[in-house]
């Protein structure tokens, strides 16, 4: 019966661990957490669509600046006509001339004139400049100024995002390989358990029945690890989507420096003053106000008359009855009374929209405090924690010193070198946690504060 039992236990512990390396038979790659940042920010899909985002923004601002320039056009057309006009002047329609007692009809026989040629030509350029809506197009030039600059701004806000999603997806890759470490420690601890029941039962010191209860724990802690390395792999691909590495390739974060994680940092009152004009949500809020006061300034030229100057030249050939050159210049006046009745409901939906930017502000400007405030709080909390776990790691390293000795002094067996270990791992463990909710409290304070 024990036979049976140590081999199953084999046959189950062989295939889990054989699906746990093939799950990461992949092309190993170290990768720091600067590396996979600058990454992120250069190859993810989502900024480079903000990127476009901006660059069609800013093409928008140079068509509307076009606006400014008048408006030429040009054409030409080609006519042919089989029927043409004629002036038909009968005989003596002006009168008789007497000559040498003879009189003279004016004109002496019927006259037919035709008043053109079957193929006629014309060609001619105009233009026409604004004038009275010039400071309409200059509104909508801010508009436009204005959607650009919302651009810039969420472009800097989405490439925040992406900075502390990829600090989360490397901290947890960080932590969960400590607990890797810890679960295959414990699954070593709980093989050594069952070798020495298996032993004890063999020698007849202990009952069958111990051995399905370490049996079961040594289970356990093989699923607990097959878990670990599932999400480890999650965790990775997330990563590599988000930096744009080869799925087929395995990265191996490197650790990060203490002195990377701990900065100073202003008094919670100045960083919150200074977040007012830097944090990118203020920011939007603020350049919505100032569209919505630009699109009204451009509501109220809309008022005014089309005034403008035009002119321009045109050559014809074919037709006797207009001249062959011809440039003209002058003015043109249009005011459609319909547009100006309904623009005084545009002007009301515009108003009403700078109200609504308002209340954004104002709403996003107290969220930003108590946010600041909180994440504040966090830091602080999440620094003394990280201390605090620090010194749970020393404590752990040194008992692990001394039960390594012991165990080289014969002192004491495996499992409780395995034991110590497992502590020293779960410690490890623990402190890379408390970094990064210092870390996460770190980069939102950055984030509120736009300096990220």
């Amino acid at each position: 019966m024990k036979n049976k039992i140590s081999t199953g236990i084999v046959a189950v512990i062989g295939i889990l661990f054989n699906s746990v390396t093939t799950i990461s038979a992949q092309t190993p790659g170290s990768l720091s957490l600067e590396e996979a940042i600058s990454l992120a920010l250069q190859n993810n899909h989502m900024l480079t669509v903000r990127k476009l985002q901006i660059e069609e923004k800013e093409q928008k601002v140079s068509e509307d600046k076009v606006k400014y320039l008048p408006s030429v056009t040009i054409g030409g057309s080609y006519q042919y006509n089989s029927n043409l006009p004629a002036l038909a002047i009968e005989q003596g329609r002006f009168g008789e001339l007497p000559f040498g007692g003879i009189v003279i009809p004016l004109p002496a026989a019927d006259e037919i004139i035709e008043m053109g040629n079957h193929n006629i030509y014309n060609a001619g350029v105009s233009f026409y400049q604004p004038v009275s809506q010039i400071g309409k197009i200059s509104a909508g030039v801010s508009v436009s100024r204005m959607e650009f600059e919302i651009a810039k701004t969420e472009k800097n806000k989405a490439e925040f995002q992406v900075r502390q999603a990829v600090e989360k997806l490397y901290f947890g890759l960080l932590i969960t390989e400590k607990q890797i470490t810890e679960a295959e420690i414990k699954l070593n601890l709980a093989r050594t358990k069952l070798y020495d029941a298996e032993n004890a039962l063999a020698s007849g010191k202990a009952t069958e029945s111990g051995i399905y209860g370490l049996s079961a724990a040594a289970a356990d802690e093989e699923q607990n690890l097959l878990k670990l390395k599932i999400q480890y792999d999650d965790y990775a691909d997330d990563l590599k989507q988000l930096t744009g590495i080869d799925q087929t390739l395995t990265i191996i974060p490197e650790p990060v420096p203490v002195e990377n994680l701990t900065v100073s940092l202003p008094r919670p009152d100045t960083s919150i003053n200074g977040a007012v004009s830097m944090n990118n949500d203020i920011r939007i809020a603020s350049l919505l106000i100032n569209k919505a006061d630009y699109s009204i300034r451009a509501g109220k030229f809309s008022f005014l008359p089309d005034l403008g100057i035009q002119g321009g030249y045109s050559y014809q050939k074919g037709s006797i009855i207009y001249p062959k050159n011809n440039a003209f210049i002058g003015a043109s006046v249009r005011w459609n009374l319909q547009d100006a009745f309904s623009n005084r409901t545009i002007l009301k939906q515009r108003t009403f929209a700078r109200d609504q930017a308002r209340e954004i502000l104002s709403n996003t400007t107290d969220q930003v405090r108590k946010d600041l405030i909180k994440a504040y709080r966090k830091l602080k909390q999440s620094e003394e924690l990280m201390n605090v776990a620090a010194k749970g790691v020393d404590f752990r390293r040194e008992d692990l010193r001394i039960q390594n000795d012991r165990y080289e002094s014969g002192l004491i067996l495996d499992a409780g070198l395995l034991e110590a270990k497992a502590a020293m791992a779960r410690a490890e463990s623990d402190y890379l946690a408390g970094r990064l909710n210092y870390r996460l409290a770190l980069s939102e304070i950055k984030i509120l504060r736009g300096d990220y």
